[in-house]
């Protein structure tokens, strides 16, 4: 656990008690702070560790609260913010998030280096693939890397620095809005297309959270910035020229005169000389599509500078064992394969698995997003039928209606067996059910991981089913 001391002997409150309101409890607490806190779930107000006060956010003592962290969830400024903003901002009292405390923790003194180096990684989609990757890559290179933030564990939950450590955090554009303590010595932009509109209000508000965190990183370091799309681009062809941390383009299709580029499934470094095939990346079975070897360049141009041997990190990205709920391959019935895409929460990363498989029966829907799935006609042709569930279901249908076969199956249970069943029927050689809601889940699920888990274990029950009925 990182011991969250910026604050002690003063007064903090905490509004939110998911995992990183009560990680950030027992941080602060350990600390030195006071803390006052507040959930209006009963339930996370039990957990609260010893030492906190639980109580209304309305009668904390604001003449002494210095900061409040919000959880990550809470409007800070769209579509309303939260009435404790207003609160905080009168009395003067700072708005932050958990990753703000750990930024203090870090780097205690911004012009100075910090205790150990921070990867921060963000974009609308392939951020947590690019998590996971540039951890495993470190991991297999000798490093000490702590991974968490928006993936995995709250980042006061992971380890103090020892010798070797490299932080590699995944950060939302709702913890970057609460976390401007935070200079990262690498940052990553991985792209920016529609999400999260309702939270910041336009795209152009959306794109400018994303730049501020590339903006933040040390000068002394470098970003990594996606370049295939134009508002990656714009925060590129801005930053390149600002005179602050070296950046570096990646692009997937493109040759590029300085930067790392993938053709023809082929990574090149041409970052600080004429570029260089550093081989191929097709041989990573659990990173399918473009859209996997953008998120391979990403991860090659994070650690150029910490890992010397450039096939070192490629024979790493080969050996990535893949993440949950993302392209998740989760078993097979007779020819059927089942893959699990449940962190595809918008049209955009619902595209890039559905570009990855032919003979699609894809189960879609839940929570809509703005912009529907109207993007996504071009890869109509793959998909055999649709097995709509969620609050989405009627519009994904007027969309489908007339160029893909569909059926209203309200919930996964009775989706995933009608997909199924049809796969199994179909004359297709290698049918593929997937899951890939291009949607939120909190319409019917906890998350998106929730989601994937029912849908992973539904399957094995399915196949171990079968097997039992083989053996009979």
């Amino acid at each position: 656990m990182i011991v969250a001391d910026s604050f002690k002997g003063q007064t903090i409150g905490i509004l939110g008690l998911a995992r990183s309101g009560l990680s950030t409890a027992r941080a602060a607490v350990a600390g030195g702070a006071e803390v006052y806190a507040w959930d209006d779930n009963e339930k996370a107000r039990a957990e609260v560790p010893a030492g906190v006060r639980v109580a209304p956010w309305g009668s904390w003592p604001w003449h002494a609260v210095k900061a409040v962290v919000l959880s990550p969830g809470i409007p800070l400024t769209h579509p309303v913010p939260h009435p404790i903003v207003a609160q905080a901002k009168q009395t003067g009292a700072e708005i932050i998030g958990d990753i703000d405390l750990f930024a203090r923790f870090i780097r205690p003194d911004r012009n100075a280096p910090g205790l150990a180096p921070v990867i921060a990684i963000t974009g609308t989609n392939g951020k947590s693939t690019t998590t996971a990757l540039i951890g495993h890559i470190l991991q297999s290179c000798g490093f000490d890397a702590q991974i968490g933030g928006n993936i995995g564990k709250p980042v006061l939950d992971l380890a103090e620095p020892k010798a070797k450590t490299v932080y590699v955090l995944e950060t939302s554009s709702y913890q970057i809005d609460l976390s401007p303590s935070l200079v990262p010595d690498v940052s990553v932009l991985s792209n920016i297309t529609p999400d999260h509109i309702d939270r910041h209000g336009t795209l152009e508000n959306y794109a400018k959270v994303k730049a501020a965190l590339i903006e933040r990183t040390a000068k002394d370091g470098h970003a990594v910035i996606g370049t295939d799309d134009p508002h990656t681009a714009a925060i590129y062809t801005k930053l390149a020229s600002a005179g602050g941390a070296e950046t570096v383009a990646v692009s997937v299709g493109r040759v590029l005169g300085r930067g790392i580029f993938v053709n023809d499934g082929k990574l090149y470094d041409a970052w600080r000389h004429p570029a260089e095939e550093i081989g191929s990346l097709k041989d990573a079975s659990h990173l399918p599509g473009a859209h996997n070897w953008q998120n391979a360049a990403l991860s090659y141009g994070a650690l150029r500078p910490l890992v010397r041997d450039p096939y070192a990190i490629l024979k790493a990205i080969s050996r990535f064992p893949g993440l949950a709920h993302r392209i998740e391959d989760v078993g097979q019935l007779g020819k059927v394969r089942f893959i699990n895409d449940s962190k595809a929460t918008n049209a955009d990363a619902a595209a890039r698995a559905l570009a990855c498989y032919d003979d699609i029966f894809w189960i879609a829907g839940g929570k809509a997003k703005e912009g529907g799935i109207e993007s996504l006609e071009s890869y109509f042709p793959r998909i055999r039928k649709a097995y709509l569930i969620g609050d989405a279901a009627e519009n994904f249908a007027a969309t489908l209606n007339g160029k893909v076969p569909f059926q209203h199956c309200g919930t996964m249970d009775h989706a995933l067996a009608a997909a199924a069943a049809d796969a199994a029927a179909s004359a297709a050689p290698v049918p593929v059910v997937l899951l890939s809601p291009a949607c939120a889940s909190f319409d019917q699920f906890r998350d998106f991981e929730q989601r994937g888990d029912i849908f992973r274990e539904a399957v094995q029950k399915m196949t171990a089913t079968q097997k039992r009925e083989a053996h009979a």
